[in-house]
């Protein structure tokens, strides 16, 4: 297929209710929305970028212009066969993963348009339905979070996560076990810690947790490696694998026993399947993130959490649990039995509301071959 035009829209989406991390708490979310023509055909992708640098270097302003400038102006007037040759295409720049993550779901979105199948087959995923969890921000008091933790059990969810930083640690985690003692539960830390707070990191293995997620810093992989010999629960990455080359490190090292793969976080779908089968060979659990997407996003977050070694619930929740209207139809939403079902449709398998993407849209620009 010929790339043709390709469209960017920055868009604004209201949440309806905030989402704090131990770096900043937000109440609207911007992304970037790609669609990708070629063949008479789109394509929709997503850069799940926020407005400041603070869970990566990237940002809405430094992915615009890296697409704008860099990306797009290679793929323009380019035949692409399959998806998987978009990395080779964009390796010439450096990093900018969410930037190029975008474009490449896009296309995989036109792939499985133009073979009539869903981007779940072709990426070699073989569940119909994947489990779901729901991740909680840190909230203004205790009672809020116990509270949102009962009210998301009750809707079906199959494992809770909540967000730790110092200050709200190990004694909310006390109280969240003595009043749910039996649901499987992990915490968040977003690199809010160092190894001097080992000791109350270790202090948390008595609370059976899933797993603790990114407790250190947010490109580290030789100090991970080092607290999880200290620690009994399993330490899970996000940030520090940005790439193929670190999940290999982290495994080699032996920092940590689950990986959370994040599509836009290392550079697209086709990084993040040959992550999840290097940790398949590696007898390493993998799940699926969410950063907050929209349902262009979370459609190809589906679609790769059908992957076999995708064992654990990821953080893909239901469109209501973030908007009061997505972007998509059908939206995604909770099965009774605290699954997701994968779209069977072509592509991505849910239809884009042009004019709802056009009403959240900020700002937006076209390219066609020069």
């Amino acid at each position: 297929m010929r790339i043709e035009r390709i469209e960017q829209f920055h868009i604004r989406m209201p949440l309806k209710h905030h989402f704090e991390t131990s770096f900043s708490r937000v109440t609207d979310m911007d992304k970037i929305i790609l669609a990708v023509y070629a063949d008479g055909l789109v394509g929709y992708g997503e850069s799940p970028v926020d407005l400041d640098p603070y869970y990566s270097y990237e940002t809405i302003e430094t992915a615009w212009h890296v697409q704008r400038d860099f990306l797009i102006s290679t793929l323009l007037g380019a035949e692409v066969e399959h998806a998987t040759e978009i990395p080779w295409l964009l390796r010439r720049v450096r990093g900018h993963q969410m930037a190029k993550a975008g474009l490449e779901a896009a296309i995989w979105d036109l792939e499985g348009k133009a073979a009539g199948v869903p981007v779940s087959k072709i990426l070699g995923g073989t569940r119909d339905q994947i489990a779901s969890g729901v991740s909680i921000g840190v909230q203004d008091t205790i009672a809020e979070l116990l509270e949102q933790i009962s009210d998301y059990l009750a809707e079906g969810y199959v494992r809770i996560k909540i967000k730790i930083k110092p200050g709200w640690d190990a004694n909310i985690v006390d109280v969240v076990r003595q009043q749910f003692p039996d649901t499987p539960l992990m915490v968040d830390a977003n690199s809010a810690y160092s190894l001097a707070d080992a000791p109350m990191l270790k202090a948390l293995d008595k609370y059976n947790l899933l797993m603790i997620e990114q407790p250190l810093a947010y490109d580290d992989i030789l100090e991970h490696a080092e607290l999880q010999r200290m620690l009994a629960t399993r330490i899970c990455l996000d940030e520090s694998i940005h790439a193929v080359s670190r999940a290999r490190e982290a495994l080699a090292l032996g920092s940590c026993r689950v990986i959370n793969i994040k599509p836009a976080r290392v550079g697209g779908l086709t990084h993040a399947r040959t992550i999840h089968t290097l940790c398949e060979e590696a007898g390493i659990p993998v799940w699926c993130g969410g950063m907050l997407e929209s349902g262009v996003g979370r459609a190809h977050n589906v679609a790769l959490a059908s992957l076999p070694n995708f064992s654990l619930p990821g953080d893909i929740s239901g469109s209501d649990r973030y908007w009061e209207q997505d972007i998509v139809e059908p939206e995604f939403s909770l099965n009774a039995d605290g699954t997701m079902t994968v779209p069977t449709g072509p592509g991505i398998g849910v239809r884009v509301l042009r004019d709802r993407l056009e009403e959240v849209a900020v700002q937006r620009a076209e390219y066609r071959p020069a």
